[in-house]
């Protein structure tokens, strides 16, 4: 059932002396774009009317059929309550569509849309608790970024060392007033690093939600003079930024992945979507992990995963099954990091798990040891394989995969895949500062 029909938006608009309307959707890459309206053109934007140039956004359309409209998803309406000081601003989350009235196919949002429509088609609902990390550092006379934090403390460490702990606060205040619910926030491992937790919903809800996040966190921050960073590997020698996606499927109103008959607690259908995870998951990270510096987070010795296995609480694996059973049954895949597009990192993740599903996939063993201390040689007799170790192998994996590219879409897959060479060439070619430490002097 929906939150908001057409009417009650414009009345609250009207009600709440609401001055701006906010249209937002994303790019293929995962950057959140916006077109601002007078609260006058509420209808216009409730009617899916509103125009914009895709040309002029990365991986959209070409100069010769640039027009493409913007059809607001109208229960993601929401006053903004960091945006009030020109006037009271509300946003709404919108699809893309064509003129003819058809979904663009490079939508991200569009491209879960159709996933999700493929499990509810077979019965499924499927739910996502996102945990996503941050480094907060100092900005300089200018205000530009520097990697200086403002504290040296490490994980779950508090205030008055905890010098960002009021920021974090502000940021989960003005979260739960967007409708948010904080399950919990505190310090992460590295100085400087920080974590918020929010409850897990619908993937398309958790999805917006990350965005949302996303644009909170590095807003409220810039307020108190921080720089917000959702890079996933911006500091040598501490460990980077996660957003390990905790995934279960629902069925009839139960959790699909739990069976108290079954040793560890779970049901064929898990063990099956776990399969399809790891059979998919060198593609999968081209869109989880999708920057060259994604590759320098997924390294030993930082508890981040760097082989292809599964547990049940072994933090060491890619996949790990979390202590609690029966309704919050999950599997938390532990690779992703924060810089992905959320839209498209749950369509595939979700189509990888649907496809161990619909071939009756069987998982590999279970890893219970540390793996990162097992030798080569002991992994290989384990069957354990490694994740892409660049972005380059990740996306060449990706072209190998034909169930990965097929959830993509034509349009969205090729648009990926240029932008992601292109990136791939620049660092490649770019003279980087370790270069030029280590060899100006000695040749």
């Amino acid at each position: 059932m929906s939150k908001y029909s057409r009417e009650d938006v414009i009345r609250i608009v009207r009600e709440q002396n609401i001055h701006f309307i906010r249209m937002q959707f994303t790019d293929i890459f995962g950057q959140l774009k916006n077109v601002t309206l007078p609260a006058s053109q509420i209808e216009k934007a409730v009617d899916g009317e509103i125009m914009f140039d895709g040309s002029s956004i990365e991986g959209y359309t070409r100069i010769e059929e640039s027009d493409q409209y913007l059809r607001p998803d109208l229960d993601t309406f929401v006053v903004i309550p960091w945006d009030q000081e020109a006037g009271i601003s509300a946003r709404m989350i919108c699809d893309v569509y064509n003129p003819d009235g058809t979904p663009f196919g490079g939508d991200p949002r569009g491209v879960l849309h159709r996933v999700l429509r493929e499990a509810a088609d077979i019965g499924y609902t499927f739910n996502v608790g996102p945990e996503c990390e941050f480094f907060l550092f100092k900005t300089d006379a200018d205000g530009k970024p520097t990697v200086r934090t403002n504290d040296e403390v490490g994980y779950f460490d508090q205030g008055p060392l905890d010098t960002a702990a009021l920021t974090r606060q502000k940021i989960c205040m003005a979260l739960e007033e967007m409708g948010f619910e904080i399950e919990a926030s505190h310090h992460e491992c590295a100085a400087g690093q920080h974590e918020i937790d929010f409850k897990y919903a619908d993937a398309l809800t958790a999805a917006d939600d990350i965005m949302t996040f996303k644009l909170a966190v590095k807003t409220l921050a810039q307020k108190d003079g921080l720089h917000a960073t959702f890079m996933p590997k911006p500091l040598f020698g501490v460990a980077g930024n996660g957003m390990h996606i905790n995934m279960s499927l629902f069925r009839d109103g139960k959790n699909a992945f739990y069976d108290e008959s079954d040793s560890r607690g779970l049901s064929t259908v898990a063990y099956q979507f776990i399969a399809g995870v790891l059979s998919h998951v060198p593609a999968i990270c081209a869109l989880t992990n999708p920057l060259v510096n994604s590759y320098k987070r997924l390294v030993p010795g930082y508890e981040a995963p760097c082989y292809v296995s599964w547990s049940t609480g072994n933090r060491s694996a890619l996949i790990r099954v979390p202590a609690p059973r029966g309704s919050g049954t999950r599997l938390e895949l532990r690779n992703p990091d924060p810089s992905c597009n959320p839209y498209l990192a749950l369509a595939v993740c979700l189509a990888a798990g649907l496809d161990g599903i619909k071939r009756g996939l069987t998982p590999p063993a279970e890893i219970t040891e540390n793996i990162y201390e097992l030798t080569p040689a002991e992994r290989k007799a384990k069957h354990v394989g490694s994740l892409p170790d660049s972005l380059k192998a990740a996306t060449d994996a990706l072209r190998d995969d034909e169930l990965i590219c097929g959830v993509l879409g034509t349009h969205a897959l090729l648009q990926y895949l240029i932008g992601k060479e292109e990136e791939w060439l620049a660092y490649c070619t770019r003279v980087s500062s370790w270069e030029v430490e280590r060899y100006i002097t000695n040749y």
